[in-house]
């Protein structure tokens, strides 16, 4: 009798053990909601086709909010719902290349602190906070589940974040938190089923944001060399230089053809498919040091980035069912050409 015990309370210490390790989680998460939530606001807007309703989040005390470009991008008549009121706001900048748009209400707010999405992995735990159909702010628990560039055969921009969290008609634009409650993302859109999103880095938004502060404008850059795999891989990269564009920075920068390109900015390149993430973030009027070997000896040349000719006019694929969000502006193929 005795020994018939043993696995029986072997099974109920599990069960406990389980119970507590949900209820942990619970916790953890209704900590985040509940800390985070008043820096969440709903967006209301208009355009050419109907009304626009979408989440945002402030990012600073003076009333910057982030969203997404399918919210604050291409509408008018924008306001904000904010501590029992409703606040005209207005666009400081849309990016469609990015999918981007922040807004502006005049009022102190709380304000998010970023996170690094660079920290996380697959299977991190994440939580969006966002306003779904009509409903309150709504908390959503799911996990990291890869870090995609392209989706149905269609290339990013920049790498997006695919996540298991159910959203909904109503939540782009949401923040994506780590569970010490900083932003990592911002809800993009949904998944076919709906059962999952893609979030765009928060890196990618705050590039966008740093381009207005400076300069009063986002400066998408290129130099102008294209890549494909090599054959032969060197320096632990197979991202050959094939051909130099003309009248493009690349054209005067010493690049040459054939070159197995290491780096661009801050950024490793290893496969030709690096160059789109290094490419995003690159600014237009800014020196990019390139890292290259040619032959067996490593370069590097200083480049001066040019405004990307395709900055302003990507690509637009969305379907009707994908109504605020984020419509795919994206590529078939990659352009390898940073």
């Amino acid at each position: 009798m005795r020994w018939l015990l043993i696995p029986i309370f072997a099974v109920a210490l599990s069960a406990r053990a389980e119970d507590q390790s949900a209820s942990t989680i619970s916790r953890e998460v209704k900590d985040i909601f509940d800390h985070c939530k008043k820096a969440v606001v709903k967006i209301h807007g208009d355009d050419e086709h109907s009304e626009l309703s979408g989440t945002g989040f402030f990012i600073d005390p003076t009333g910057t909010i982030y969203t997404a470009y399918s919210v604050g991008g291409e509408g008018n008549n924008f306001s904000v719902e904010f501590d029992g009121k409703k606040l005209p706001a207005r666009q400081l900048v849309t990016d469609v290349r990015s999918g981007v748009a922040i807004l502006k209400v005049d009022t102190a707010s709380p304000a998010l602190p970023i996170g690094k999405s660079e920290n996380m992995e697959v299977t991190t735990p994440v939580v969006a906070i966002g306003y779904p159909l009509d409903l309150p702010e709504t908390p959503s628990l799911g996990l990291v589940g890869g870090f995609d560039r392209k989706y149905l055969g269609y290339y990013f921009h920049t790498t997006h974040l695919r996540v298991n969290v159910a959203t909904q008609r109503g939540e782009a634009g949401a923040p994506l938190l780590n569970l010490r409650g900083e932003v990592v993302g911002i809800v993009a859109f949904t998944l076919e089923n709906n059962s999952s999103c893609y979030a765009l880095p928060i890196e990618a938004a705050e590039k966008i944001r740093s381009d207005f502060l400076r300069f009063g404008e986002v400066r998408h850059g290129w130099i102008g060399a294209k890549l494909m795999q090599a054959l032969e891989g060197k320096g632990g990269s197979y991202a050959e230089v094939t051909e130099i564009l003309d009248s493009t920075p690349a054209s005067n920068s010493g690049l040459q053809p054939g070159d197995i390109l290491l780096r661009v900015g801050n950024r490793e390149i290893h496969q030709p498919d690096d160059i789109i993430d290094a490419s995003f973030f690159l600014t237009a009027g800014e020196a990019v040091p390139i890292t290259v070997i040619r032959g067996d000896e490593k370069l590097t040349f200083d480049v001066k980035a040019d405004f990307h000719p395709a900055s302003q006019r990507p690509p637009v694929i969305a379907q009707p069912s994908m109504n605020q969000a984020l419509p795919l502006r994206l590529q078939k193929a990659p352009e390898r050409t940073p």
